[in-house]
């Protein structure tokens, strides 16, 4: 068998044979690819956040009233010392003596850290502030009492009093 075959024949064929390789292998042509790596980083920052409630004394007729209200504290870090701080209030003069007023007229109260009256609330660190230590589980609230009175005694004019403490968290 004598095959012959021609020059061009086996030029377009050679073609043919390159087109059909080009258009098979299209995915055999790898690319250069070049990879790195980079860190991320963040820094958390200890914060606690205090919140408290009304404390409401109801009626005074005359004789000593009581009562009390709940500082909340949520830290975000577990177990984190704070102390809490309680000002004279808008209306107090020196940092025992807080006043409810209505118009010039003034009641007197005082607010404590301990249900037998006598730890008075102030605002000097390691003397008249409440110190304690966040829940063991960050960001659950911490409870603490504050206890009030306003002394028996007092003769004031009818009326509503009010005053406002600011509440000041350290730690």
């Amino acid at each position: 068998m004598n095959v012959s075959i021609s020059k061009k024949s086996a030029l377009a064929l050679g073609a043919i044979g390159c087109l059909a390789l080009g258009f098979a292998s299209t995915s055999a042509y790898a690319s250069t690819s070049v990879t790195t790596t980079f860190s991320v980083t963040a820094t958390v920052s200890t914060s606690c956040n205090i919140t408290a409630p009304t404390l409401a004394f109801g009626t005074y007729i005359g004789g000593q009233v009581t009562g009390s209200t709940n500082i909340s504290v949520t830290c975000n870090a577990a177990s984190t010392p704070y102390n809490i701080g309680l000002n004279a209030g808008a209306n107090g003069t020196g940092s025992y003596t807080r006043n409810m007023i209505n118009g010039s007229n003034k009641l007197n109260y005082g607010l404590y850290q301990n249900a037998g009256l006598t730890t008075n609330w102030g605002t000097t660190i390691g003397t008249d502030t409440e110190a304690g230590t966040s829940s063991a589980t960050s960001m659950t609230a911490t409870t603490v009492t504050v206890y009030g009175v306003i002394p028996a005694g007092q003769v004031v004019p009818t009326g509503s009093y009010s005053d406002t403490i600011t509440a000041t968290i350290t730690y």
